[in-house]
């Protein structure tokens, strides 16, 4: 009885801290002046964290109408402002990492990508890996993955029959990790280690879970699994890099490049930093990816009209090239890039992109109101629900790529940072070209050799995944068939 009073005491005592905490931080914040944005009303102390559990993108779709483009989330010990909608967003965007940096908030994924890279090193460091990114995807080097994304969907495709029924999230998720394979993680795995780097890989994504990002080093199975792949991939990039210098062998891959950076003092990057550097790419990529395709599959065979239009292009361009399709030729797909960029803007695989205020700024709505946010604030925006907003696109809930289309460009028409799926401004996604190139040759390739029906109902959201994919299975009956020119 006297340690339950004890625990009971204690308890009490935490509790009544937090409160005076919050009272005497809203009481300075009141004195100071300042045009603090609106806050989500919730019960005290834990009703911030239920609201945000039960899903961020239900509770901006509850409070935005309420609250309007700014508004703030007590979360526990932190205070998240959201900015929804372009007019709000260019600091969050533009701004230096000095200002708002990524770095903090971001800090559960140095367990997954390793020591020394990314987000455990600081912004000079990262800012000349992610040029080690962008020199892996300039158009000289896409030019070959395309060519091994398409033999790779060819080979994989050959093994369908006439025809059948498959899944195809699983088919696509399986032809992503084989085509990222080859090109990022190098010949090597693709040919003789696919399956043990696979698996491996498995047990990496398989330790990113919600409660990572508050506690990524809980020592829990997921995360023991999680370090143990790590450790073992590491060990077998050591040795493929370890081959690659004593033959002397040089591949078109992402691995080659990031073996062949160096720093700007000179330094070369080390076995450790190509590991990690080569699993920050693919677990940025192959999600997206895979998604994506997806998406971008069931709305076409619900759309008989876009299904139309994107075979009407094949087959113009099937005319005009043959049967070759190579970068440029993928570069010419406009209608197809328009019905994927339209799948991305309704279902973006992060639903959220977060960065730590460093110091105090202003912000002003598109009504006028001014808005100061403190230093200390965790800033948010929700790609998921600022893609949807009604006063940028026209039916925001409808499939509808020509609304892309020249003579339209919802997205253009309201100014930066309208559609932002891949991000913007300063963190854009690098990899943006990859995976639209990666998309475009999987789909041009069943577009011109099968006839594709749904057959399960139109996919679900799996709003409980790390990264919000599809749900359950997109069942998918097919015919093999060449593509009718005439």
């Amino acid at each position: 009885m006297e340690v339950d009073d004890k625990l009971f005491n204690v308890g009490l005592l935490i509790v009544a801290t937090l409160v005076v905490a919050k009272l005497i931080s809203a009481l300075i914040m009141l004195r100071s002046g300042k045009r603090l944005p609106p806050v989500v009303k919730t019960w005290p102390i834990l009703g911030g964290l239920v609201r945000f559990l039960k899903g961020p993108v239900v509770m901006l779709r509850e409070e935005y109408p309420k609250l309007g483009s700014v508004f703030t989330l007590n979360l526990l010990n932190k205070n998240i402002t959201f900015f929804i909608g372009p007019e709000v967003s260019a600091h969050f965007f533009k701004a230096p990492e000095s200002d708002l940096s990524q770095q903090e908030v971001y800090q559960f994924n140095v367990p997954t990508f390793g020591p020394g890279v990314v987000f455990d090193v600081d912004y000079t460091v990262r800012q000349e890996q992610f040029r080690f990114f962008t020199e892996a995807l300039r158009v000289n080097k896409l030019k070959g993955y395309v060519d091994q994304m398409v033999a790779e969907a060819e080979e994989y495709f050959s093994k369908w029959g006439e025809s059948g029924e498959v899944d195809l999230k699983y088919e696509l998720e399986h032809l992503i990790i084989l085509t990222a394979s080859r090109c990022l993680l190098g010949v090597e795995v693709r040919n003789k280690l696919f399956d043990d780097v696979s698996a491996l890989f498995h047990d990496l994504d398989s330790g990113m879970l919600p409660i990572s990002v508050i506690f990524p080093y809980l020592p829990i199975p997921a995360h023991r699994r999680r370090d143990q792949a790590r450790k073992k991939l590491a060990d077998i990039f050591a040795k493929i890099i370890a081959a690659r210098k004593h033959t002397g062998k040089s591949e078109n891959d992402m691995l080659q490049c990031f073996m062949d950076s160096k720093y700007k003092d000179g330094r070369q990057t080390t076995e450790s930093e190509v590991t990690g550097l080569l699993i920050a790419a693919l677990f940025a990529g192959q999600h997206t990816s895979s998604i994506t395709s997806t998406w971008t599959g069931a709305y076409l065979l619900s759309n008989k009209n876009y299904l139309s239009a994107v075979l009407d292009e094949q087959k113009n361009l099937v005319k005009k090239h043959g049967s070759n399709v190579d970068h440029d030729i993928l570069s010419e797909m406009e209608v197809l890039y328009r019905c994927i960029k339209e799948a991305l803007r309704l279902h973006p695989p992060l639903i959220m992109l977060l960065r730590s205020s460093h110091s105090d700024f202003s912000v002003k709505t598109r009504e006028g109101t001014e808005y100061d946010i403190p230093k200390g604030h965790i800033v948010a925006t929700s790609p998921a629900f600022a893609n949807r907003l009604p006063h940028i696109f026209k039916e925001p809930d409808t499939y509808d790529p020509d609304r892309f289309a020249p003579g339209r460009d919802e997205d253009k028409v309201a100014g930066a940072f309208s559609y932002i799926s891949f991000g913007g401004g300063r963190h854009g996604c690098l990899g943006e070209p990859f995976a639209y190139l990666q998309i475009k040759a999987i789909w041009s390739h069943l577009l011109r050799n099968f006839e594709l029906e749904l057959i399960s109902p139109f996919p679900e959201i799996d709003w409980n995944a790390m990264v919000v994919g599809v749900k359950g299975k997109v069942m998918v009956r097919y015919k093999r068939r060449e593509l009718p020119i005439n």
